[in-house]
Formats: C-alpha cells, structure tokens, sequence
C-alpha cells in the first residue's frame, strides 16, 4: 500500500466504481489499483515496460470482469512469440486478483535498447493473441473470446474484439505507473450494449460526445489518489448526468495451495518426481504467481503415493 493511505475507504483504492452516463444509456467503470498492483508486481523484478504493461493488465481485467455476471474466475491471457512470451491475470467473482508474465530476458534486453525503452504491445508478444476466459467450473459452460494482437496498446487489441466480435462500442483508457516508490494502474471503461445502440443521429452523437470527455481524463487523473472517483467523474460527465452504483473491493489474492500441488504431483510417476528432487533430498515447487515456496520431502511423497 502506498505510504500516507489506510486502505481503500474514502479515496476508493482497490474498487470498481460502477456508473451510467444517464443522458445517453451508456455504462461504465472506473477502477484504480493500488494496493493490489503494488503488491503483485513487488514480488517479480520485472523489467519497467513488463511490469507497467501487467500493471494495465490488471487495471484492464479488474473493469472488464465487473462488466459481467459471473460465479468463478476470470482470466486475461496474452501469449505469443515475442520476447514477453506470456502475461496472465485473474479475478474470482469474490474479487481476489492475481497475476504474472514470463519473458526472455535477453531478447527483451535487446528489443528495449532498440525501442528506446517504450516497446510496443506488438513488439513486447510479437504475432501473439490475448484471450480471456470466464471459468463457472464443471456445472457451465466455458466462455472464451480470442483476438491477435495486432495492437500498440491492450486498449487498442480490446476495443478492436469487442467491435468485430462482440458487436459492442466500447472505449477503454488504461494508465500506470510509480507513485513513490510504488506500482499504481487504473482503468475508465465505457461500454455501449447492442439493444442500446440504436442507429439514430442523436445517439451516435451521444457516443462520440462520451468518447471526447472519455479521452480527455489524463493518465496523472486517473492515477491521482487523492482524486475521488465521485469527483473524477462528475469533473468528466457532469453535463451527461452520472448515476453511480455500489463499489466492488478487489483484493490481492493467490489460489495456489499445498493441497493442490499434491493432486498434481499424484498424476505424475514417481520416477520422475525422484528426478525433481534437489540436493537436499526434497521436491520444491515455486508459485509463479505468489511465490510461495512448497517443499515435499520423502516422508510427504511416500504419503501422496501411498494415498
């Protein structure tokens, strides 16, 4: 957390602020992540333009998950073969979010002294896509939407989906960076459904009025933690009218348990297990998202297998 905050109260650190723009039908959402952001990234060192783009990255998953109802966990994946070779974030519906990248670092040495420091979406995956999942577990059916990554931005590779698949305008504003010595991100989504979008003048006029005062919310704004979310957006839409709703908290929090590693280390032989163990005689398996360090020694294996 950042230094000078208690936590998310007035200010409304690590929550989903819930809105419609009441003269025009069109939702939205306005997240900043403090806390959360600050803490996935501060267990990684990760190179700034990686950890400024998974910073987004959870800013992004945070506002789209809260756009649609859901009973498990929604995923945000971008893959490809570039030097950032994977970034992964998830959200549960009870709003704990964790995440992680995995690149080359010498390949991405390489590509950020030859972008001056400020790589592309493009340049960071090379020819890559990003999917995201919603997972309701065995009793629904899983929902998945993929788009290429042809983008500069993960805003631009979004809207780009939502527009040829999903049919829905949408517009979404993403910022990052250090506050301090910490990891800040926020996200300003608008979103306009199809039953609502409606062909008249007058409403695509609406749209692109929302879209301008959309875009002129400054990255300093959106990540200004002394700026109420309240405030921000009656600075933007208060000629539109704002309605806001209940706020949704998100918290930091990892899914990975003993319990589970163990299911997992049941579906693989022992002989190979064996061929994991380190010098001290123990299989230790690291957390990618948390870090969290699990050691099983002969006595745990023997108990796994017999079981």
């Amino acid at each position: 957390m950042p230094e000078g905050r208690t936590g998310p109260g007035g200010l409304q650190a690590d929550q989903v602020q819930p809105f419609l723009i009441e003269s025009s039908g069109i939702r939205g959402r306005l997240l900043r992540l403090e806390g959360v952001c600050d803490r996935v990234l501060s267990r990684h060192a990760y190179p700034e333009p990686v950890a400024r783009l998974l910073a987004e990255m959870l800013a992004l998953c945070g506002a789209l998950a809260s756009l649609i109802k859901y009973d498990g966990i929604f995923t945000l994946q971008a893959s490809g073969d570039g030097p950032l070779r994977m970034m992964v974030v998830d959200v549960t519906s009870e709003g704990e979010m964790r995440g992680y990248a995995g690149f080359d670092q010498a390949r991405l040495d390489a590509l950020i002294a030859e972008s001056g420091g400020q790589p592309t979406v493009a340049q960071l995956f090379g020819k890559g896509h990003l999917a995201f999942t919603v997972d309701q577990g065995s009793y629904s059916e899983r929902y998945q939407g993929i788009v290429a990554l042809n983008g500069d931005t993960l805003a631009d590779c979004l809207q780009h989906y939502f527009m040829q698949s999903e049919q829905l305008q949408s517009g979404i504003v993403l910022a990052a960076g250090r506050r301090g010595a910490h990891w800040v991100s926020a996200a300003l989504v608008l979103q306009r459904l199809p039953e609502e979008a409606v062909h008249a003048i007058e409403d695509e006029d609406d749209w692109r009025r929302a879209m301008v005062l959309q875009a002129s919310c400054s990255e300093d704004e959106l990540l200004d933690d002394s700026l109420k979310f309240h405030d921000l957006l009656y600075r933007l839409f208060h000629e539109e009218g704002v309605r806001v709703f209940e706020p949704r908290s998100l918290t930091d929090g990892c899914r990975c348990s003993r319990a589970k590693l163990e299911n997992v280390l049941k579906t693989m032989p022992r002989a190979e297990i064996e061929e994991m163990k380190t010098d001290g005689g123990s299989v230790e398996v690291t957390c990618e998202f948390c870090t969290t360090l699990y050691s099983f020694d002969n006595d745990d294996l023997d108990r796994i297998y017999a079981d």
